[in-house]
Formats: C-alpha cells, structure tokens, sequence
C-alpha cells in the first residue's frame, strides 16, 4: 500500500512510501493484541495498596472478655478483625502486577494494531519536521492543515525533540513518540497515527 508524504502545511510533497505489507498488511491476531495491553495495563498499577493486620494495629494486648460464655464470637484483644478499629483480614499488601510476555507476541501485536490502524485510513506520513522553540500554536496548525484536528493523535518521531514534545504538550487530545517506544495501546489509543518518514524507516528496522 502506497501513501502520499504529506508537508506540515497538509500539502503533498511529491514522494511516496510504500508500507511493508508484513508490518502494516498481516491479519490482525485480537489475542495477542489483549495481552499485549494487559501486560501494558498491568505494568501502569503502582501495586503499593495496604492495609494493617491485626499484629500491625496499634492497642492494648488485654484479653477483652473471658473464653466462653460470652454469647458471641470469641475474640481477644480490641485489635480483632471483629471489633470496630481492628485489623483487617486478609487485607491488600504491596505487589508487583508486571508479567512476561514474549518479544514475538509483543511484535505480532504492534504489527496487529498497525494493520488496524491502516485498515481504518488512520495513518498518515508527514515529512520530517522540528521547531526552533516550543509553541503550541504551531502543532495546532499542523492538526488544522492535516485536517485531523478534534482527533487524538499520536505524533511518532524518530528521535526525542524536546520543542516537538512541548508543543504538544498542552494538547489533550495530542501525544508524541519515539519510534522505538511505539506499543500496542499507544496505538490503538489514538485515533490517527502522524508518522514521519525517519519514524517510518525506524518502525520498518525494529519490526521487520
């Protein structure tokens, strides 16, 4: 499949690209894809939740009432987990949600949601671009020309540029990328992919 290059003003440059068919054209696997974003998901969670056991309660270790007898449960000191102010039973304690998954799963998966993302018309090629200073008004006016403006993007740049990314920042409905960061739920997360043709040549290195 073949792609106009576009120019920041929403112009056609005159060249094309062509996008490899098994990276962008392959039949997308939805299994893969879940775990891929649940692995994502997963690694997002802080996982630092926790409550106090009854050996961690601060109170008095007095035997509140006799063994038996009493009429109810049997419970000794006011740190129960039956009392109002006790322990809690099996409470959350910190843990680690991460889990592996293979780096050919994880590639299927990027290649899956690409494949998506061309089926949808949601990719677009933009000639190489930086600014001189951060501004915001000119990452709006390139949404504007591109004529994508109200969408989420995502804006996958070949290297790190710090005025590209300040410019967006302020954006809610704008993100940018290094090309080799580029995973599954960024990309179905957006609804169009500005891809320049360095980020392109990156994505064809690392995938293909």
């Amino acid at each position: 499949m073949e792609l106009n290059v576009l120019k920041t003003n929403g112009q056609p440059t005159g060249r094309k690209v062509t996008l490899d068919e098994a990276i962008f054209g392959i039949e997308p696997n939805d299994h893969v894809i879940y775990l891929d974003v649940k692995q994502y998901m997963a690694n997002q969670r802080q996982g630092n939740a926790k409550s106090k056991e009854r050996s961690e309660i601060s109170g008095s270790t007095r035997k509140l009432g006799r063994q038996k007898g009493g009429g109810g449960a049997r419970h000794g000191d006011i740190n129960s987990p039956l009392l109002r102010g006790g322990g809690r039973v099996f409470g959350p304690k910190p843990r680690d949600y991460s889990f592996k998954l293979n780096k050919k799963v994880k590639q299927l998966a990027r290649k899956s949601a690409l494949s998506y993302k061309v089926q949808e018309d949601g990719i677009i090629i933009l000639e190489d671009f930086s600014f001189d200073a951060p501004k915001t008004k000119e990452m709006v006016n390139i949404a504007k020309n591109l004529k994508v403006d109200g969408k989420k993007l995502l804006f996958v740049l070949p290297d790190a540029n710090k005025n590209v990314y300040l410019s967006a920042r302020n954006l809610q409905r704008a993100d940018v990328i290094e090309a080799a960061k580029v995973n599954t739920y960024k990309i179905l997360d957006a609804d169009v992919l500005v891809i320049t043709e360095k980020s392109l040549e990156a994505i064809n290195g690392i995938l293909g």
